[in-house]
């Protein structure tokens, strides 16, 4: 591993989601995996430092998934004409019951990390199925491939398929096992308490789980409000609490450790000034949100009220991995949402979407999605020169991108200033 480089380009980045800060044809410095700083002339004590030159490509920070289901990949464009309990019940629940099989697993797993690895994210928090073995096995092919990621076996004990359903006890154990194994075993890739949502989480099951997460400092991700007729069935099954978020919250699921919500779209202000508190992240799904007619999230409300906000592609909710897609999608969402809302929410900027899929995601992983002084060194380099008939602004090309280009312009992946090759 090479602990010093430096790479000359068009170097493009959001430290802030206000706008895109860019330096044409500069120099970045990477020391031990992390950026130094950002040069127009490259200073003397850099001088003898290997020299990566991309002139007159951009060099970006890799993109961030917040939240995507690894066993629904073959699913990928399947069933997207239905609303969300239908089409869990009819293709996803069905697909998820195949992950004890650890062939079938590693077949599935072996393309989406490629796949992962081909559309620039460079790290992902993933929901794995209730399977045990075949998480584990994720966990170490991500090991293997060199992104990172958070893995999480998923938790279910009720009001799903006979298949899925898993005894409280054996659902707390087999967590808990998970956790003791990979806690410490990677910096890239680590454990995440993952109960699916409320309604197929007992009690028990919540408040076991809650306690690994305190005792173990262990992260927690889960859904949040993507249906009305989800976020209903909540309130049948639990009308002791004020509100969805309140159930997670009660059994230590909502910030308590670092915690992810996915969907986040028919929140009261109450949850979301909860969410604020708690500092949890809302993971912002607009593919899926369109697919399964869920709704459109208010984006704008979240940011408003300080609510942490990044992207997920959520496969196979959603139909397409690459997130500069996803972060055109969530314009295109917003527009909509303030035509919606009176023009009352205004939509989200290019260079808001772009932080929302690096640094807005990437914080949850700590200094990660940015290339200020001391952020981890996950970048990407692109070749947009097919993309380009006339010469643009730096801001204008990496719109571009965004909406034009695909992973075929991406040319070179690094994380944590390692470049990653394409994974086996």
């Amino acid at each position: 591993m090479m602990n010093k480089f430096v790479l000359k380009g068009d170097i493009i980045f959001t430290s802030n989601r206000d706008n895109f800060e860019t330096y044409e044809d500069s120099y970045l410095v990477v020391e031990k995996g992390k950026v130094v700083g950002i040069y127009s002339e490259l200073e003397e004590q850099y001088r003898d430092y290997p020299l990566k030159d991309y002139t007159g490509k951009m060099i970006i920070p890799g993109f961030v998934d917040l939240h995507l289901h690894a066993p629904q990949y073959p699913n990928i464009g399947l069933g997207l004409d239905k609303e969300l309990l239908p089409w869990l019940d009819t293709y996803t629940f069905p697909e998820e019951s195949k992950y004890g099989d650890l062939e079938y697993a590693k077949k599935v797993y072996s393309k989406l990390i490629k796949d992962l690895w081909a559309v620039g994210t460079t790290r992902a928090v993933v929901f794995s199925s209730i399977h045990k073995e075949s998480t584990k096995l994720l966990m170490d092919m991500f090991m293997d491939s060199g992104l990172g990621a958070y893995v999480g076996k998923v938790n279910m004990d009720r009001n799903t398929v006979p298949k899925l359903t898993e005894s409280t006890e054996r659902s707390i154990l087999e967590t808990e096992e998970i956790i003791l194994e990979y806690k410490d075993k990677s910096n890239l890739v680590k454990p995440i308490i993952t109960p699916r949502f409320v309604p197929t989480c007992s009690m028990e099951l919540m408040k076991g789980l809650g306690d690994l997460a305190i005792n173990y400092g262990v992260p927690v991700q889960s859904h949040l409000s993507e249906n009305t007729s989800e976020v209903e069935w909540v309130q049948e099954l639990h009308p002791e609490f004020l509100d969805y978020a309140s159930v997670y919250n009660e059994y230590n699921l909502f910030g308590q450790t670092n915690t992810i919500m996915a969907h986040c779209i028919y929140n009261t202000d109450e949850e979301i000034k909860l969410m604020a508190n708690n500092n949890v992240f809302a993971a912002h799904c607009p593919y899926s949100n369109f697919n399964l007619s869920s709704g459109i999230m208010p984006v704008r409300k979240f940011l408003d009220n300080k609510v942490p906000v990044g992207l997920g592609s959520d496969i196979s909710g959603g139909n397409c991995l690459s997130i500069p897609k996803v972060m055109a999608a969530a314009v295109q969402a917003s527009k909509m949402k303030w035509l919606e809302t009176n023009r009352e929410l205004a939509p989200l900027t290019s260079s808001e979407a772009f932080f929302l899929g690096t640094k807005g995601g990437g914080s949850f992983f700590g200094k990660v999605g940015s290339f200020e002084e001391g952020y981890e060194f996950d970048g990407l380099v692109i070749d947009d020169a097919n993309l380009n008939i006339k010469k643009l602004p730096l801001e204008e090309r990496i719109q571009k991108f965004i909406y034009a280009g695909d992973h075929r312009n991406i040319i070179i992946r690094y994380v944590k200033g390692v470049e990653i090759f394409e994974p086996k």
